[in-house]
């Protein structure tokens, strides 16, 4: 029973399928008709609309021709022209070329001339810079030697001042060496003519001491005798006859030639003021000695005491020794006029400023 129901829906629904393919058959050809029929229509008003339009385009078409034509004589016309311009043109390039080229070869003419004028100008400068350039080096050389000159004019003008100074300097030392060797003599010729004023008197007293016998002082220093020695003439020669050109030979002095004579000037103001000293304490012990000074008794045993006696009168005691070879050194020769002034100076300023 089932089996026979199922086949019978079956066949049903293969009849309706049919069908309706059968209507979609039919429906699909009516649709293309209509279709077809319509795509005429269309074609036909695309057809009257194209022919229209050739017609419009026909028109405008032989109106543009119309104008290019005119166009076309219109530039005709201007090409004659122009062609005829071109001519004149050319005539004219040909006439100014043929005068700018005539130009160009006068200014190449002028260039070249130029150019000659101007390779003779450097020329010339080169030369004008070369003789500047010697002149130059003339220049600095001029003023080297100027200036090397300048120098050593500048050293010898130093070195006569320094020597012109040494000189001063030395004719004030012989200044104050003569004038100390002026009180030298003076104090010895009074030594002298005292110790003959007083030997008559210590000779009348020679056998009243010697009764009495030896007394000798004690305490009393020893006074050393000094030998009796004949009055040394000093002769210096003055101040004038120093020749100043001995020291300003032609060569110029070295360093060591400078103060080697340095340390000799010194060490003769050295014993110049030794000498100085020396002379004062000799004028004070003859000024200590003299009558009104209570009197000093020889020291026992030394020869003044032997000679004399107990008692020696303070007028007779001797002074110091000189220094034999400082008397020596000051017999220069004759002393120079008492009238020469002194300069206030002393030995010691003079070698402070040397040194």
């Amino acid at each position: 029973m089932l089996l026979e129901g199922t086949g019978g829906e079956t066949a049903t629904t293969v009849t309706a399928s049919v069908n309706y393919l059968v209507f979609l058959d039919g429906m699909m050809r009516s649709r293309t008709c209509f279709c077809a029929v319509f795509r005429a229509d269309e074609s036909q008003a695309e057809l009257e609309e194209f022919q229209q339009m050739s017609r419009d385009y026909e028109a405008e078409l032989e109106t543009e021709l119309k104008q290019c034509e005119s166009r076309n004589k219109e530039l005709l016309l201007d090409k004659n022209r122009l062609c005829i311009e071109l001519e004149n043109l050319k005539e004219k390039f040909e006439t100014q070329h043929s005068e700018a080229f005539r130009h160009i070869s006068t200014l190449e003419e002028d260039l070249a001339q130029t150019r000659a004028v101007r390779d003779h100008l450097q020329k010339y400068i080169r030369e004008l810079e070369q003789a500047n350039d010697d002149l130059e080096r003339t220049k600095r050389v001029t003023i080297m030697s100027l200036e090397d000159f300048e120098q050593r004019m500048n050293h010898v003008i130093e070195r006569n001042a320094f020597l012109e100074s040494e000189l001063d300097e030395k004719e004030n030392l012989l200044e104050s060496v003569q004038r100390l060797k002026d009180e030298a003599r003076d104090l010895r010729q009074e030594l002298a003519v005292r110790q003959k004023e007083r030997r008559p008197s210590s000779s009348l007293g020679k056998d009243a001491d010697r009764t009495d016998g030896p007394c000798p002082a004690v305490g009393s220093p020893s006074i050393p005798i000094t030998p009796s020695k004949p009055i040394c003439a000093f002769t210096t020669p003055p101040a004038s006859s120093i020749r100043r050109g001995d020291g300003l030979t032609g060569t110029p002095l070295t360093m060591s030639t400078r103060i080697s004579a340095l340390n000799i000037v010194g060490e003769l103001l050295r014993k110049v003021g030794n000498l100085e000293s020396k002379l004062a304490s000799c004028r004070d012990f003859v000024y200590d000695t003299s009558p009104s000074r209570p009197s000093l008794s020889a020291a026992p045993g030394s020869p003044l005491a032997l000679e004399r006696g107990p008692e020696v009168p303070a007028s007779m005691s001797p002074p110091p020794q000189y220094d034999s070879s400082l008397v020596k050194r000051l017999e220069f020769g004759p002393a120079p006029p008492r009238g020469i002034s002194q300069g206030p100076q002393s030995p010691q300023g003079g070698v402070k400023i040397l040194l």
